[in-house]
């Protein structure tokens, strides 16, 4: 029986309904695939200098990306981190939960890869960093969730990494000592000096060899001004008597030398 037209038409259209249907999902799915990576081939529990390869795909067809602020799973300290390679003027900075890769925004459409080393990995089974991807208008992408989000969108998982056992014989090794500033010393202060309350000053105090005059010169000085108050003191009225007693015998002395010579003079 020969098929009709109209039932042609009908099929004709329910495919191409499925078809557009099936290119919208593709269209509307497109986005799940851009998301952040980590991989570390053959990445073992205690493993050591283990470089760890990040590849942060991007959302945006305005802006490029400019920063990616990584959160370490417990088990990874900051200053256990080092920068491996990355866009050209990207460096990488500690934080307080991990670290951030940052620099020139990248082009529009173009998506970030770069490495760290990490100095040794715990001993777990997978390790998950959360990170934070920014662009230079502002926007910010929240790679953090745990698991893909249900009904039907991409959601913004957080980069996983699964864990080889351990090697034999592997143990941990100590943490990596934080710098903290260091302080000298405080010095020994010399303990203050008391003196007497009913002591006394006397001569020498304040005086310094600036002054040109020592303690013994200030002692010696004081001793004879001493010895001439003494003296002062001691004195009497007897001391102007002896010298008029003195002027008169000289006077008397000289006036009989002078009568004598008078008269050898009348003799001869």
């Amino acid at each position: 029986m020969p098929v009709s037209t109209s039932v042609r038409v009908r099929t004709i259209g329910r495919c191409a309904a499925v078809a557009a249907a099936t290119a919208a999902t593709l269209l509307l799915a497109t986005p799940a695939s851009a998301h952040v990576e980590v991989a570390s081939e053959g990445a073992r529990a205690l493993a050591e200098n283990v470089t760890l390869n990040f590849d942060a795909a991007t959302e945006s067809d305005a802006a490029g990306i400019t920063r990616l602020e990584v959160f370490l799973p417990k088990g990874i300290a900051p200053a256990d981190v080092t920068y491996g390679k990355g866009p050209a003027g990207w460096k990488l900075a500690p934080t307080d939960k991990g670290f951030t890769v940052s620099g020139p925004p990248v082009a529009v459409g173009k998506d970030v890869t770069y490495s760290v080393v990490v100095r040794q990995l715990p001993d777990a089974k997978s390790l998950v960093f959360k990170t934070l991807q920014t662009y230079d208008d502002g926007r910010v992408d929240r790679w953090i969730e745990l698991e893909e989000s249900s009904g039907g969108g991409h959601g913004h998982s957080a980069p996983v990494l699964e864990l080889q056992e351990a090697a034999p014989g592997a143990e941990p090794v100590a943490p990596t000592p934080s710098a903290s500033p260091t302080s000298a010393p405080p010095s020994p202060s010399a303990p203050p000096t008391t003196e007497p309350a009913d002591a006394k000053p006397t001569a020498s105090d304040g005086v310094t060899a600036s002054d040109g005059v020592t303690a013994s010169d200030a002692a010696a000085a004081e001793d004879e001004a001493k010895a001439s108050a003494a003296e002062d003191d001691g004195s009497s009225p007897a001391l102007p008597i002896g010298i008029a007693v003195a002027v008169a015998v000289l006077a008397l002395a000289g006036g009989l030398w002078w009568f004598l010579k008078r008269r050898r003079s009348g003799t001869a």
